[in-house]
């Protein structure tokens, strides 16, 4: 497991579109399905990794949370399944089952969505405004597996609120890590080398 940071890519940058396959429902899911949304969160994530598995239940009250303030929230795993299989898209449905996820659960096949958002590490988190442009990039919150820290979301949801309020983000902004995206052989993105 190589422990990786967020990139974290400009604030304002627009968000890039997305048409990907819902493993669970079969349908493809776009950017364009959240149009009428005040807020979008997109994260990427994936089923084995230790970063992701400690913050699971939170993800599931967070996508709830999300839910009842209408904001969206979408997340995408962007994996190499041939050398990752617990991270398939069969798996994938196990995994939003077994965890009571409601919310969306991507599979980014190519990997290009991942590239394009300039996505690290699992987890990774994005938020954009209505206006579709980048208002925060980072973490969950501060807890880590082993830190003993609590599982608050507190970095994130305090992001959303001001998103909500039309108020700035507050510019610090730290950094999500996380297990390295597990990038096809000869498909690293410049930008991880």
């Amino acid at each position: 497991m190589a422990l990786t940071p967020s990139t974290m890519l400009p604030l304002g940058t627009p968000a890039p579109e997305f048409n990907l396959l819902e493993p669970a429902s079969g349908r493809r899911i776009a950017l364009t399905d959240f149009a009428a949304n005040p807020a979008l969160v997109v994260a990427f994530i994936c089923n084995h990794c230790p970063f992701v598995k400690h913050l699971r239940d939170a993800l599931a009250q967070f996508g709830r949370d999300c839910a009842a303030r209408g904001v969206a929230f979408v997340a995408i795993n962007a994996n190499d399944v041939a050398n990752y299989p617990a991270d398939s898209p069969e798996r994938m449905v196990e995994e939003a089952r077994a965890a009571g996820w409601t919310f969306p659960y991507l599979y980014d096949e190519t990997q290009a969505v991942a590239r394009a958002y300039r996505a690290a590490c699992t987890p990774d988190f994005f938020l954009y405004g209505r206006d579709r442009k980048l208002a925060y990039r980072g973490q969950f919150d501060d807890s880590r597996p082993g830190n003993g820290k609590p599982i608050t979301g507190a970095d994130l949801r305090s992001a959303i609120e001001a998103v909500l309020a039309g108020k700035p983000v507050a510019a610090k902004q730290i950094p999500s890590m996380g297990c390295n995206i597990k990038w096809k052989p000869g498909n690293e993105p410049e930008y991880f080398k």
